[in-house]
């Protein structure tokens, strides 16, 4: 009989998309249910991986009433079900269903930390965060940080001092590189979605992807942006993302110039971001802050060089000069000199480049990832088992 195993979001988005193949290949040997708030994607998860799945809403922000009926609701489905593995991958999510499981008596309560918040963040939030971070690894008997720059936060602030291991080279998916293959597009179709785009051909495009807000590091992107077009009139800028206005705006001006100048072209979010990639010749990503971001994967996989900055994740996924450049965040003339260089590295910036695919398929490719979670979650089903 196989052994119960709750996989667990705030938004059941974040398991239909991050979790992608991974639950129906888990699914083959543990009874996977997924478990996060009402939505659309309870039903792309049944369909597409194959399990059952639970609607508790959990709110993302803090809701000390709603948070309170979310607890009771998860202990009271802890309760019934009996999971042998519960495992988390959301803050809040990762608050409510490691107290719920620890009260409920839940033998196993995995937690990934995909991003830490807080340490970009100040005063008492920076502490709040802190302290729901605490309780997590407290009520958690295993906790894995996605990459190494996630552990070493983890540490450095005393988070918890329980083990923490990283599921293969980091990452909680890999990458599916059928999916992502440069060679799916010829240079007809290359062309083509530029002419779609109002491209020329001779084009030079730098790609985003990723929301649209302050700590992705868009101020810095349009302001470097604005310099290099100035001297080289073929640059082109693609945004590709929604743009959240409401949780982190952009300064009037930078809103501005993304709106008027006609080189810069904001494509919203796309359900496929390969013809993106497949038509760009360098990806920037100058984000703030992140945990280990998927979209470098996909950018790597896809062949092309990338400008970064020197985050947790980005300075994982990245070698300096190698696949691509790291500079500081929040540094507008560091990047400006970083695409500056790249427009005369013509072997970077021409073609998908087989070198940064392989980096990527050595170490990320998603049957390696999934194979390395099924490995660490039969590990435990028999350390307890045996208990």
């Amino acid at each position: 009989m196989k052994k119960k195993l709750f996989r667990i979001a705030a938004l059941p988005g974040s398991l239909s998309v991050l979790l992608k193949g991974q639950l129906a290949f888990i699914n083959s040997e543990f009874e996977v249910v997924g478990l996060a708030s009402p939505g659309a994607p309870h039903q792309t998860l049944r369909q597409q991986e194959g399990i059952r799945t639970i609607e508790v809403k959990i709110n993302r922000r803090i809701r000390p009433f709603e948070d309170l009926a979310s607890l009771a609701r998860l202990y009271w489905v802890f309760k019934k079900e009996k999971p042998f593995i519960i495992h988390s991958i959301t803050p809040k999510a990762g608050l409510l269903s490691m107290l719920a499981g620890w009260l409920a008596g839940v033998p196993i309560r995995m937690h990934t930390f995909t991003g830490l918040v807080f340490p970009t963040q100040k005063g008492l939030m920076k502490k709040m965060l802190i302290f729901i971070d605490k309780v997590i690894c407290f009520c958690a008997t295993h906790v894995y940080p996605e990459g190494q720059g996630v552990k070493r936060d983890l540490i450095d602030y005393g988070i918890t001092n329980k083990p923490l291991k990283i599921i293969g080279h980091g990452n909680v998916n890999g990458i599916d590189l059928d999916h992502f293959n440069p060679e799916l597009y010829t240079k007809d179709d290359i062309d083509g979605l530029k002419s779609d785009l109002g491209l020329a051909p001779n084009d030079f495009v730098w790609l985003f992807v990723g929301r649209i807000t302050n700590d992705k590091g868009i101020t810095e992107l349009i302001t470097a942006f604005k310099e290099i077009q100035e001297q080289n009139p073929s640059s082109k800028l693609v945004l590709v993302g929604p743009y959240e206005r409401e949780l982190d705006p952009l300064p009037a001006e930078i809103e501005s110039e993304m709106h008027n100048n006609p080189a810069i072209l904001s494509v919203g979010w796309q359900k496929d971001v390969r013809p993106y990639f497949a038509l760009c010749n360098v990806f920037v990503f100058p984000s703030y802050r992140e945990g280990f971001p998927n979209v470098l994967l996909q950018a790597g996989a896809m062949g092309k060089y990338c400008i970064v900055t020197d985050i947790n994740g980005s300075n994982e996924i990245i070698e300096n000069d190698i696949n691509g450049t790291i500079i500081p965040p929040k540094d507008a003339s560091q990047l400006i000199d970083a695409m500056r260089k790249t427009l005369t590295k013509i072997e970077v910036s021409t073609s998908a480049n087989n070198l940064y695919r392989k980096r990527i398929a050595d170490r990320y490719s998603n049957t390696f990832v999934w194979t390395e979670q099924l490995e660490e979650y039969r590990r435990l089903s028999h350390l307890y088992s045996d208990k």
